[in-house]
Protein backbone atom coordinates (compact mmCIF):
# COMPACT_ATOMS: atom_id res chain seq x y z
CA UNK A 1 0.00 0.00 0.00
CA UNK A 2 1.49 3.67 -1.27
CA UNK A 3 1.47 5.50 1.85
CA UNK A 4 4.87 7.94 0.93
CA UNK A 5 5.04 11.77 0.74
CA UNK A 6 6.24 13.95 -1.97
CA UNK A 7 7.75 17.21 -2.35
CA UNK A 8 4.19 18.43 -1.84
CA UNK A 9 1.58 16.80 0.58
CA UNK A 10 0.06 13.88 -0.90
CA UNK A 11 -3.60 12.80 0.38
CA UNK A 12 -4.29 9.16 -0.85
CA UNK A 13 -7.34 7.49 -0.79
CA UNK A 14 -7.16 4.48 0.92
CA UNK A 15 -10.79 3.06 0.09
CA UNK A 16 -13.66 5.52 0.11
CA UNK A 17 -11.78 8.85 0.93
CA UNK A 18 -15.22 11.50 1.53
CA UNK A 19 -13.78 14.08 3.54
CA UNK A 20 -15.56 16.88 4.86
CA UNK A 21 -14.98 19.74 2.55
CA UNK A 22 -16.26 23.73 2.12
CA UNK A 23 -18.78 22.79 -0.70
CA UNK A 24 -20.95 25.35 -0.04
CA UNK A 25 -18.31 27.79 -0.18
CA UNK A 26 -16.75 26.35 -3.70
CA UNK A 27 -17.28 27.67 -7.52
CA UNK A 28 -17.00 24.85 -9.65
CA UNK A 29 -15.40 26.13 -13.02
CA UNK A 30 -15.59 23.50 -15.96
CA UNK A 31 -14.56 24.65 -19.33
CA UNK A 32 -16.91 23.49 -22.69
CA UNK A 33 -16.81 23.48 -26.03
CA UNK A 34 -19.17 22.81 -28.26
CA UNK A 35 -18.19 19.19 -28.92
CA UNK A 36 -19.38 19.00 -24.79
CA UNK A 37 -22.88 19.06 -25.61
CA UNK A 38 -25.26 16.66 -24.76
CA UNK A 39 -22.58 14.43 -24.30
CA UNK A 40 -22.93 11.78 -21.95
CA UNK A 41 -19.51 12.22 -19.79
CA UNK A 42 -20.42 16.06 -19.51
CA UNK A 43 -24.53 14.81 -18.70
CA UNK A 44 -22.89 12.31 -16.14
CA UNK A 45 -20.51 15.15 -14.48
CA UNK A 46 -23.60 17.88 -14.31
CA UNK A 47 -25.78 15.50 -12.90
CA UNK A 48 -23.24 14.45 -10.30
CA UNK A 49 -22.53 17.91 -9.30
CA UNK A 50 -26.17 17.98 -8.84
CA UNK A 51 -26.27 15.85 -5.54
CA UNK A 52 -23.68 18.31 -3.64
CA UNK A 53 -25.00 21.53 -3.80
CA UNK A 54 -21.49 24.20 -4.52
CA UNK A 55 -22.25 27.45 -4.12
CA UNK A 56 -21.93 27.90 -7.94
CA UNK A 57 -21.26 26.05 -10.77
CA UNK A 58 -19.54 28.39 -13.65
CA UNK A 59 -19.57 27.11 -17.47
CA UNK A 60 -17.19 29.20 -19.73
CA UNK A 61 -18.29 28.04 -23.29
CA UNK A 62 -16.05 28.55 -26.39
CA UNK A 63 -18.27 28.00 -28.88
CA UNK A 64 -19.92 29.53 -32.29
CA UNK A 65 -22.54 32.21 -31.91
CA UNK A 66 -25.42 30.02 -34.11
CA UNK A 67 -24.19 26.51 -31.07
CA UNK A 68 -25.10 28.99 -27.87
CA UNK A 69 -28.96 28.68 -27.62
CA UNK A 70 -29.01 25.15 -27.62
CA UNK A 71 -26.13 24.40 -25.56
CA UNK A 72 -27.75 26.78 -22.46
CA UNK A 73 -30.99 25.21 -23.04
CA UNK A 74 -29.50 22.14 -22.41
CA UNK A 75 -27.63 23.61 -19.39
CA UNK A 76 -30.43 25.07 -18.00
CA UNK A 77 -32.01 21.82 -17.65
CA UNK A 78 -29.85 20.74 -14.46
CA UNK A 79 -30.58 21.57 -11.16
CA UNK A 80 -27.58 23.63 -10.52
CA UNK A 81 -26.91 27.40 -9.21
CA UNK A 82 -25.16 27.35 -12.97
CA UNK A 83 -24.21 30.41 -14.90
CA UNK A 84 -22.54 30.23 -18.71
CA UNK A 85 -19.74 32.56 -19.37
CA UNK A 86 -19.58 32.67 -22.94
CA UNK A 87 -16.37 33.48 -23.82
CA UNK A 88 -16.73 33.80 -28.09
CA UNK A 89 -18.90 36.33 -28.14
CA UNK A 90 -18.21 40.10 -30.05
CA UNK A 91 -18.18 42.28 -26.48
CA UNK A 92 -15.84 40.26 -24.68
CA UNK A 93 -13.63 39.89 -27.58
CA UNK A 94 -13.71 43.84 -27.85
CA UNK A 95 -13.18 44.37 -24.37
CA UNK A 96 -10.14 42.65 -24.17
CA UNK A 97 -8.70 44.17 -27.08
CA UNK A 98 -9.61 47.46 -25.66
CA UNK A 99 -7.48 46.40 -22.82
CA UNK A 100 -4.16 44.95 -24.53
CA UNK A 101 -5.00 42.00 -24.20
CA UNK A 102 -6.40 40.59 -27.19
CA UNK A 103 -4.53 37.04 -28.73
CA UNK A 104 -5.34 33.18 -28.76
CA UNK A 105 -8.40 31.59 -27.70
CA UNK A 106 -8.28 28.73 -26.25
CA UNK A 107 -8.82 26.56 -23.36
CA UNK A 108 -6.63 28.88 -21.31
CA UNK A 109 -8.16 31.94 -21.78
CA UNK A 110 -11.46 30.33 -20.58
CA UNK A 111 -10.53 29.28 -17.72
CA UNK A 112 -8.64 32.69 -17.23
CA UNK A 113 -11.61 34.51 -17.92
CA UNK A 114 -13.70 32.44 -15.41
CA UNK A 115 -11.37 32.30 -12.41
CA UNK A 116 -12.02 36.41 -12.55
CA UNK A 117 -15.34 35.62 -11.88
CA UNK A 118 -15.23 32.59 -9.58
CA UNK A 119 -12.73 34.22 -7.20
CA UNK A 120 -15.42 36.09 -5.88
CA UNK A 121 -16.47 32.99 -3.68
CA UNK A 122 -14.03 31.70 -1.05
CA UNK A 123 -12.67 28.56 -2.78
CA UNK A 124 -12.65 27.33 -6.72
CA UNK A 125 -12.17 24.08 -7.97
CA UNK A 126 -11.24 23.83 -11.96
CA UNK A 127 -12.04 20.83 -13.33
CA UNK A 128 -13.24 18.97 -17.19
CA UNK A 129 -16.39 18.11 -18.30
CA UNK A 130 -15.04 14.83 -20.43
CA UNK A 131 -14.27 12.19 -17.55
CA UNK A 132 -16.62 9.42 -17.64
CA UNK A 133 -15.76 8.02 -14.25
CA UNK A 134 -16.66 11.06 -12.30
CA UNK A 135 -17.22 10.67 -8.84
CA UNK A 136 -19.12 12.85 -6.37
CA UNK A 137 -16.23 12.51 -3.99
CA UNK A 138 -13.87 14.28 -6.98
CA UNK A 139 -14.82 18.33 -5.58
CA UNK A 140 -15.21 17.26 -2.12
CA UNK A 141 -11.65 15.69 -2.32
CA UNK A 142 -9.66 18.45 -3.39
CA UNK A 143 -11.08 21.11 -1.46
CA UNK A 144 -10.52 19.28 1.68
CA UNK A 145 -6.53 20.60 1.87
CA UNK A 146 -8.20 24.16 1.37
CA UNK A 147 -10.12 23.90 4.39
CA UNK A 148 -6.80 23.34 6.22
CA UNK A 149 -3.08 24.31 5.45
CA UNK A 150 -3.19 24.43 2.00
CA UNK A 151 -4.14 26.98 -0.94
CA UNK A 152 -3.80 24.64 -4.34
CA UNK A 153 -4.68 21.39 -4.59
CA UNK A 154 -3.72 18.99 -7.66
CA UNK A 155 -5.89 16.10 -8.54
CA UNK A 156 -4.01 12.71 -9.38
CA UNK A 157 -5.45 9.50 -10.70
CA UNK A 158 -4.21 6.32 -12.62
CA UNK A 159 -4.86 6.89 -16.39
CA UNK A 160 -5.97 3.02 -16.97
CA UNK A 161 -7.96 1.96 -19.64
CA UNK A 162 -9.28 -1.67 -21.14
CA UNK A 163 -6.37 -2.96 -20.51
CA UNK A 164 -3.86 -0.43 -21.65
CA UNK A 165 -1.93 2.57 -20.24
CA UNK A 166 -2.90 5.92 -21.11
CA UNK A 167 -1.61 9.36 -20.05
CA UNK A 168 1.39 9.34 -23.41
CA UNK A 169 1.88 13.25 -22.68
CA UNK A 170 2.64 12.79 -19.20
CA UNK A 171 4.68 9.41 -19.19
CA UNK A 172 6.53 9.54 -22.62
CA UNK A 173 6.91 14.02 -22.36
CA UNK A 174 6.47 15.87 -19.29
CA UNK A 175 7.77 12.74 -16.39
CA UNK A 176 11.08 12.29 -18.68
CA UNK A 177 11.84 15.72 -19.37
CA UNK A 178 11.41 16.35 -16.07
CA UNK A 179 13.94 13.77 -15.14
CA UNK A 180 16.43 15.21 -17.95
CA UNK A 181 16.21 18.66 -16.01
CA UNK A 182 17.25 17.11 -12.45
CA UNK A 183 19.95 15.59 -13.90
CA UNK A 184 21.22 19.15 -14.20
CA UNK A 185 19.12 21.42 -11.52
CA UNK A 186 19.37 20.53 -7.83
CA UNK A 187 16.62 22.92 -7.76
CA UNK A 188 13.39 23.12 -5.50
CA UNK A 189 11.28 24.14 -8.54
CA UNK A 190 11.87 21.16 -10.43
CA UNK A 191 11.34 18.86 -7.56
CA UNK A 192 8.01 20.72 -7.46
CA UNK A 193 7.03 19.87 -10.97
CA UNK A 194 8.49 16.45 -10.10
CA UNK A 195 6.21 15.69 -7.36
CA UNK A 196 2.86 15.77 -9.05
CA UNK A 197 2.06 12.18 -9.79
CA UNK A 198 -0.02 13.04 -12.61
CA UNK A 199 0.62 17.25 -13.64
CA UNK A 200 -0.93 17.11 -16.98
CA UNK A 201 -4.17 16.37 -14.92
CA UNK A 202 -6.94 19.39 -15.12
CA UNK A 203 -8.52 18.99 -11.85
CA UNK A 204 -7.07 21.69 -9.28
CA UNK A 205 -8.66 23.99 -6.60
CA UNK A 206 -7.31 26.72 -4.71
CA UNK A 207 -8.02 30.38 -2.71
CA UNK A 208 -9.93 32.77 -4.13
CA UNK A 209 -6.35 35.13 -3.87
CA UNK A 210 -4.29 32.28 -5.50
CA UNK A 211 -7.21 32.81 -8.30
CA UNK A 212 -6.69 36.25 -8.47
CA UNK A 213 -3.16 36.17 -8.85
CA UNK A 214 -2.26 33.54 -11.28
CA UNK A 215 -1.16 34.18 -14.81
CA UNK A 216 -2.46 31.64 -17.30
CA UNK A 217 -1.52 30.35 -20.49
CA UNK A 218 -3.85 31.62 -23.30
CA UNK A 219 -4.07 27.44 -25.06
CA UNK A 220 -2.49 24.52 -24.12
CA UNK A 221 0.04 24.32 -21.08
CA UNK A 222 -2.99 25.75 -18.59
CA UNK A 223 -1.97 22.61 -16.08
CA UNK A 224 1.49 23.32 -15.93
CA UNK A 225 0.66 26.58 -15.83
CA UNK A 226 -1.15 26.91 -12.89
CA UNK A 227 1.53 24.86 -10.95
CA UNK A 228 4.18 27.06 -11.74
CA UNK A 229 2.23 30.05 -10.60
CA UNK A 230 1.15 28.29 -7.52
CA UNK A 231 4.93 27.54 -6.80
CA UNK A 232 5.86 31.36 -7.85
CA UNK A 233 2.61 32.56 -5.15
CA UNK A 234 2.28 30.71 -2.63
CA UNK A 235 5.28 28.10 -2.67
CA UNK A 236 5.41 23.81 -2.08
CA UNK A 237 4.80 24.43 1.10
CA UNK A 238 1.27 25.22 0.50
CA UNK A 239 0.33 23.03 -2.44
CA UNK A 240 -1.10 19.28 -2.23
CA UNK A 241 -2.15 16.85 -4.18
CA UNK A 242 -5.46 14.30 -4.04
CA UNK A 243 -5.68 10.88 -4.63
CA UNK A 244 -8.83 10.70 -7.05
CA UNK A 245 -8.38 7.33 -7.90
CA UNK A 246 -8.64 5.93 -11.70
CA UNK A 247 -10.28 8.43 -14.61
CA UNK A 248 -11.36 7.50 -17.78
CA UNK A 249 -12.07 10.08 -20.69
CA UNK A 250 -11.20 11.34 -24.37
CA UNK A 251 -8.13 10.23 -25.49
CA UNK A 252 -6.77 12.73 -28.33
CA UNK A 253 -4.74 11.60 -31.12
CA UNK A 254 -0.71 12.75 -31.86
CA UNK A 255 -0.78 14.22 -34.65
CA UNK A 256 -3.15 17.14 -35.63
CA UNK A 257 -3.97 21.13 -34.40
CA UNK A 258 -5.22 19.68 -31.17
CA UNK A 259 -3.80 16.63 -30.91
CA UNK A 260 -0.57 15.70 -28.09
CA UNK A 261 2.44 16.89 -30.24
CA UNK A 262 0.57 20.17 -30.23
CA UNK A 263 -0.22 20.49 -26.99
CA UNK A 264 3.57 19.03 -26.09
CA UNK A 265 4.47 22.10 -27.42
CA UNK A 266 2.12 24.45 -24.68
CA UNK A 267 3.50 21.76 -21.87
CA UNK A 268 7.18 22.65 -22.74
CA UNK A 269 7.15 26.43 -23.14
CA UNK A 270 4.83 26.83 -19.68
CA UNK A 271 7.22 24.59 -17.75
CA UNK A 272 10.41 26.38 -18.82
CA UNK A 273 8.91 29.85 -18.76
CA UNK A 274 7.78 28.47 -15.24
CA UNK A 275 11.71 27.09 -14.53
CA UNK A 276 13.09 30.51 -15.90
CA UNK A 277 10.73 32.57 -13.75
CA UNK A 278 12.17 30.24 -10.71
CA UNK A 279 15.92 31.32 -11.71
CA UNK A 280 16.33 27.88 -13.69
CA UNK A 281 18.68 28.59 -16.70
CA UNK A 282 18.13 25.11 -18.58
CA UNK A 283 20.57 24.15 -21.55
CA UNK A 284 18.30 23.91 -24.32
CA UNK A 285 21.21 22.96 -26.55
CA UNK A 286 21.62 19.47 -25.10
CA UNK A 287 18.09 19.24 -23.23
CA UNK A 288 16.42 17.35 -26.36
CA UNK A 289 19.01 14.38 -26.55
CA UNK A 290 18.49 14.12 -22.44
CA UNK A 291 15.60 14.17 -22.81
CA UNK A 292 15.22 11.54 -25.36
CA UNK A 293 17.40 9.48 -23.12
CA UNK A 294 15.38 9.65 -20.44
CA UNK A 295 12.37 9.00 -22.51
CA UNK A 296 13.61 5.59 -23.57
CA UNK A 297 14.39 4.71 -19.90
CA UNK A 298 10.50 5.27 -18.74
CA UNK A 299 9.38 3.75 -22.17
CA UNK A 300 11.19 0.62 -20.86
CA UNK A 301 10.13 0.64 -17.76
CA UNK A 302 6.23 1.05 -18.59
CA UNK A 303 6.51 -1.76 -21.49
CA UNK A 304 7.81 -3.78 -17.91
CA UNK A 305 4.75 -2.64 -16.30
CA UNK A 306 2.29 -2.99 -19.11
CA UNK A 307 3.68 -6.65 -19.88
CA UNK A 308 3.19 -7.13 -15.93
CA UNK A 309 0.04 -6.52 -15.96
CA UNK A 310 -1.20 -8.41 -19.50
CA UNK A 311 -1.64 -4.97 -21.11
CA UNK A 312 -1.26 -4.16 -24.76
CA UNK A 313 1.72 -2.07 -25.45
CA UNK A 314 3.12 -0.47 -28.55
CA UNK A 315 6.70 0.35 -28.21
CA UNK A 316 6.79 1.16 -31.72
CA UNK A 317 4.34 4.10 -31.57
CA UNK A 318 5.53 5.42 -28.40
CA UNK A 319 9.52 5.67 -29.51
CA UNK A 320 7.62 7.71 -32.68
CA UNK A 321 5.82 9.43 -29.93
CA UNK A 322 9.22 10.36 -28.06
CA UNK A 323 10.44 11.55 -31.49
CA UNK A 324 7.33 13.85 -31.86
CA UNK A 325 7.73 15.25 -28.55
CA UNK A 326 11.30 16.02 -28.78
CA UNK A 327 10.84 18.78 -31.36
CA UNK A 328 9.11 20.63 -28.68
CA UNK A 329 12.00 20.92 -25.97
CA UNK A 330 12.99 24.46 -27.10
CA UNK A 331 13.18 27.92 -25.51
CA UNK A 332 9.38 29.12 -24.54
CA UNK A 333 9.41 32.35 -26.74
CA UNK A 334 7.05 35.54 -26.05
CA UNK A 335 5.35 35.47 -22.80
CA UNK A 336 1.92 35.30 -24.52
CA UNK A 337 -0.04 34.92 -20.57
CA UNK A 338 -2.78 36.78 -19.57
CA UNK A 339 -2.29 38.52 -16.18
CA UNK A 340 -3.28 38.17 -12.92
CA UNK A 341 -6.60 39.31 -12.55
CA UNK A 342 -4.81 41.54 -9.29
CA UNK A 343 -2.72 43.36 -11.96
CA UNK A 344 -5.49 43.12 -14.92
CA UNK A 345 -6.46 46.55 -16.03
CA UNK A 346 -10.16 44.96 -16.22
CA UNK A 347 -12.64 43.72 -13.69
CA UNK A 348 -13.87 40.63 -13.84
CA UNK A 349 -17.87 42.69 -13.62
CA UNK A 350 -16.70 43.91 -16.78
CA UNK A 351 -16.24 40.27 -18.63
CA UNK A 352 -19.50 39.75 -16.65
CA UNK A 353 -21.43 42.37 -18.29
CA UNK A 354 -20.37 41.59 -21.64
CA UNK A 355 -20.72 38.25 -21.52
CA UNK A 356 -24.19 38.39 -20.53
CA UNK A 357 -25.08 40.68 -23.26
CA UNK A 358 -22.95 38.13 -25.68
CA UNK A 359 -25.48 35.94 -24.85
CA UNK A 360 -29.02 37.60 -24.89
CA UNK A 361 -27.60 38.83 -28.56
CA UNK A 362 -27.96 34.97 -29.41
CA UNK A 363 -30.64 33.80 -27.74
Amino acid sequence: MDYTQERVATLHDYGGADPDAPVERATVVVPMTEREHAGLAADGVLSTLESLAPERVLVPLRAPAERVPDFVDWLDEFDLPLSVLWCSGPRVADLLAEAGLDGERGKGRDVWLALGVAADSEYVVVHDADATSYDERDVPKLLAPLAGEFAFAKGYYARVESRRLYGRLFRLFYEPLLAALDDRHDADVVDFFGAFRYALAGECAMTSDLARSMRIPRRWGLEVGTLGEAYRVVGADAAAQVDLGFYEHDHRSVSGPTGLGDMSEGVAAALFRALEDAGVDPDYETLPERYAEAAERFRRGYAADAAFNGFEHDPSAEREQVETYREAVAPPGADGRLPAWTDAPIDPSDVVDAAAADLNAVR
